[in-house]
């Protein structure tokens, strides 16, 4: 399925991702927080369509009638923005996966477990969280095959939340799953899984953006980094995108 978005005048499509609010502290993860809804609420003059492409939560887990205590700031403000008109799209990254309904129910979000198809005025992008795609990363692909087992979740509801949430926010910074410096080097294409990912789905059709590695010479792949230490977005308005790093006015 493709979907397809055209942009009014004037008007342009935001990126972000990897935010891992909560992580390592709620103390140490609130300035993050706040930068970030500094930012929402300075792009929703412009903005038409804003893409989160996963791990805006270092740690999400819905029960049937609790979700995560905290991040009301940018939970507030997203059901703004949203409410106001913009359209918001959200991509569940390898922290929050356990989204189940909250997001469209309370918020008018829709939520993607998948990579998806858009159409932007014509320019073909293909979106989606990075981690788990591509031919190497199979200690992940391995650990999200158990933690999206339906009787493992249903195991897990098992525990009170109070224990549950503490015990995976333990071992999710404890096994150091929130983006670093390594993270942000480029090992060459031959090393880079999700460059060999978008290589192989270029065989099956053209995509002109992958959401700054040149993959050919109508084809780019874009790496929307962090919100942790880059705090860098994308920016397109309807003829290119752009690679920004928000700086706090």
């Amino acid at each position: 399925m493709v979907h397809k978005i055209t942009l009014q005048a004037g008007k342009h499509v935001y990126f972000g991702s990897d935010s891992h609010l909560g992580a390592p502290t709620p103390a140490d993860s609130l300035p993050r927080e706040k930068k970030l809804v500094q930012w929402l609420d300075e792009i929703k003059e412009d903005a038409q369509v804003i893409f989160l492409l996963g791990d805006l939560f270092d740690f999400w887990f819905e029960y049937k009638t609790v979700v995560p205590k905290g991040f009301v700031r940018v939970l507030g403000k997203l059901a703004e923005l949203r409410d106001s008109g913009i359209d918001i799209y959200f991509f569940v990254g390898n922290h929050d996966l356990w989204m189940n309904g909250y997001f469209e129910d309370e918020l008018n979000i829709p939520v993607f477990h998948q990579p998806q198809v858009f159409e932007i005025n014509d320019k073909q992008f293909f979106i989606g969280h990075g981690d788990g795609l591509g031919p190497g990363d199979k200690g992940y692909k391995r650990m999200k095959k158990v933690f999206t087992n339906s009787f493992c979740k249903w195991l897990f509801r098992w525990l009170h939340p109070d224990l549950g949430v503490r015990l995976a926010q333990y071992l999710s910074v404890k096994n150091k799953l929130i983006s670093g410096e390594d993270d942000a080097k480029f090992l060459g294409e031959d090393k880079e899984w999700l460059v060999q990912y978008a290589k192989r789905k270029l065989e099956e059709q053209h995509y002109d953006y992958f959401v700054d590695i040149q993959l050919n010479e109508k084809s780019k792949y874009i790496n929307l980094g962090d919100w942790i230490k880059h705090y860098t977005y994308g920016k397109y308005n309807g003829l290119k995108i752009e690679l920004k790093s928000y700086k706090e006015k």
